[in-house]
C-alpha cells in the first residue's frame, strides 16, 4: 500500500490522500502557526487534518499521538512527522518535521541576535523584566495542570515527590530520575498492573488498528532495517559535529554537541521536564549563560512557533556568540545555534522512521503504557524543581549575595499572570507579551532596574 492510501478508520469516512505540494503548503503555514505549546498544536492538527481536510482517521490520529507521548522529545513536533510519514513515506516526513521547526528556530536566532546586541538597552531590559516573573507563572500553572491531572495514586504522588527530592536536594543527574521512573514503571506490570495505568495516553488506540502506509517488516527485515537505520542516523550527526570541531575547535562545540544530543534522548514529559538539566550544564558546568539568561531564552521561545524545545538553540547561540573561535561573535551564535537544533532534533527523526511501522502494536503494549505513566508523575516533580530554580532567579534577584527579599514588582507580576494563566483562557504568548509591557511601563516609572 502506498502512503496516503491509508482506508478511513475512526471517522466512518475514507481519508483522502494530499498531494505532496499540497501537503507541503500545509506543513509550512502549520511551522508558522503553531503557538500555543503542544496543547495548541495538536489541536491544530486534528481539527485541519482529522476534521476539516480529512488527511488522516482519528483513529491513526491518536495511534501516533499515543506513540509520540511515549518518546522523549516534543510530541507535537513528532506527530507531524509521523502524519508526514504515513501521507507521503520518508520525504513527508522530513518535510512535516523540518517544516514544523524551521520558522520558529529563525526567529529565535534573530531574537537572540537582538539580545545579545541591544540586551543593555532600556526598552529590551525592561521587556525582559517583565517576561521573567510570567515564565515562573507559567511553569507554576503547568505545574497545578499536570499535578491535579496525573498525581491521583499515591503512587504517583511518591514519584512526583521523589523526583523533585533528587533533582533538587540531591542533585541527582536528569537522565537517572527519568531512567528510574522508567524502570519502576514497566516494573509495576509484573507486581501491581494497575499502579501506574497507561490513562496518561490521550485515548486508547482504535479498536480496528489502521493500517500503515507499509505493513511492519519481519523480526529479521525488522533487525536490520533498525541497524541500517541507526547507522545512518550516526554518520549523520558524526560527520558535521567533527566538522565543526576540526574548523572551529574543541570549546564550545563539542560541550553543545555532546549536551543537546543527551537532551534529546531524555526529554520524556516536554520541555519543562529537562530544562533543570539542561539549565545546571549550561549556567553551572559550561558557564555558558547566566540563570537570568535562561529565563529570557524561555519567555521568548513561549513567544515564538514552534516547540518549546527550541529554547535549547538560545542557550547553543550564547555558546557561540562568547567562544566563536574563527567566527565573529553574531556567526559564532548562529552556528552555535544550528549544530544545537540540529544535535536537538535529529534522534526526533530517528524515533519516528525507526518506530513508525508498528506505532499500533507499541502504543497498546501495557508495559509502555506503564512505564509512560511513571515518567509523566516524576515529570510533575521535574517541572517543580525547575519552578524552584526559575523562581529563585526571577524573584529573588539578592539570593546569590543571601539577600532572599523578593521583588515586589516581580512577585506581583508573577501572582497576575498566573491567575490569568489559570482562570481565564488567554494564550501563554499574549500573557507572555502582556508581561513585557508591563515591565517596559515600570522601567518608565522607576519600579524596576
Amino acid at each position: 500500500m502506498e502512503p496516503g492510501t491509508e482506508p478511513g478508520t475512526g471517522t466512518g469516512t475514507e481519508p483522502v490522500a494530499p498531494s505532496f505540494t499540497e501537503a507541503l503548503r500545509f506543513w509550512a503555514k502549520l511551522g508558522v502557526i503553531s503557538f500555543g505549546g503542544p496543547a495548541g498544536q495538536i489541536s491544530i492538527m486534528q481539527s485541519e487534518l482529522v476534521e476539516r481536510r480529512g488527511w488522516i482517521s482519528h483513529g491513526a490520529f491518536m495511534a501516533g499521538l499515543n506513540f509520540a507521548m511515549l518518546l522523549p522529545g516534543p510530541e507535537a513536533q513528532q506527530l507531524a512527522t509521523y502524519i508526514g510519514w504515513r501521507l507521503h513515506g520518508i520525504k513527508g516526513a522530513l518535510t512535516a518535521g523540518i517544516l514544523f521547526v524551521l520558522p520558529g528556530a529563525v526567529l529565535l536566532a534573530l531574537l537572540a541576535g537582538l539580545t545579545a546586541t541591544h540586551g543593555e538597552t532600556v526598552w529590551v531590559a525592561g521587556l525582559f523584566d517583565g517576561f521573567r516573573p510570567v515564565v515562573v507563572a507559567i511553569i507554576a500553572a503547568a505545574l497545578w495542570r499536570l499535578a491535579h491531572r496525573n498525581l491521583k495514586k499515591p503512587a504517583a504522588a511518591a514519584i512526583a515527590l521523589a523526583a523533585f527530592a533528587a533533582l533538587a536536594l540531591l542533585n541527582v543527574p536528569f537522565p537517572w530520575v527519568v531512567g528510574a521512573a522508567l524502570v519502576i514503571g514497566a516494573t509495576s506490570m509484573r507486581f501491581r498492573p494497575g499502579l501506574f495505568a497507561p490513562a496518561a495516553l490521550q485515548g486508547a488506540p482504535p479498536e480496528t488498528p489502521p493500517e500503515t502506509p507499509h505493513a511492519p517488516p519481519s523480526p529479521t527485515r525488522h533487525g536490520r532495517r533498525l541497524f541500517r537505520l541507526c547507522a545512518l542516523f550516526a554518520v549523520l550527526w558524526v560527520i558535521p559535529v567533527v566538522a565543526v570541531i576540526a574548523w572551529l575547535g574543541w570549546d564550545p562545540w563539542a560541550g553543545i554537541a555532546a549536551l543537546f544530543t543527551k537532551a534529546a534522548f531524555v526529554t520524556f514529559g516536554g520541555a519543562y521536564a529537562v530544562l533543570p538539566y539542561v539549565a545546571g550544564e549550561a549556567v553551572e558546568t559550561y558557564k555558558w549563560i547566566a540563570p537570568g539568561d535562561m529565563i529570557n531564552g524561555l519567555a521568548l521561545a513561549e513567544t515564538t512557533p514552534g516547540p518549546l524545545i527550541l529554547v535549547t538553540q538560545w542557550i547553543g547561540w550564547f555558546a557561540g556568540y562568547h567562544q566563536p573561535g574563527a567566527l565573529s561573535p553574531i556567526w559564532g551564535g548562529i552556528m552555535g545555534a544550528a549544530l544545537t537544533t540540529y544535535v536537538t532534533f535529529l534522534p526526533c527523526f530517528l524515533f519516528i522512521l525507526a518506530g513508525a511501522p508498528y506505532v499500533e502494536r507499541v502504543t497498546a503494549n501495557p508495559y509502555a503504557g506503564a512505564a509512560l505513566g511513571a515518567v509523566t508523575a516524576a515529570v510533575v516533580g521535574v517541572i517543580a524543581s525547575l519552578g524552584v530554580y526559575i523562581g529563585q532567579a526571577a524573584l529573588f534577584p539578592g539570593a546569590a549575595t543571601g539577600n532572599w527579599f523578593p521583588d515586589p514588582f516581580a512577585g506581583g507580576l508573577m501572582l497576575a499572570a498566573l491567575g490569568v494563566l489559570l482562570f481565564t483562557r488567554a494564550g501563554i504568548p499574549w500573557v507572555v507579551l502582556a508581561g513585557g509591557a508591563a515591565g517596559l511601563a515600570a522601567r518608565g516609572l522607576g519600579l524596576s532596574g
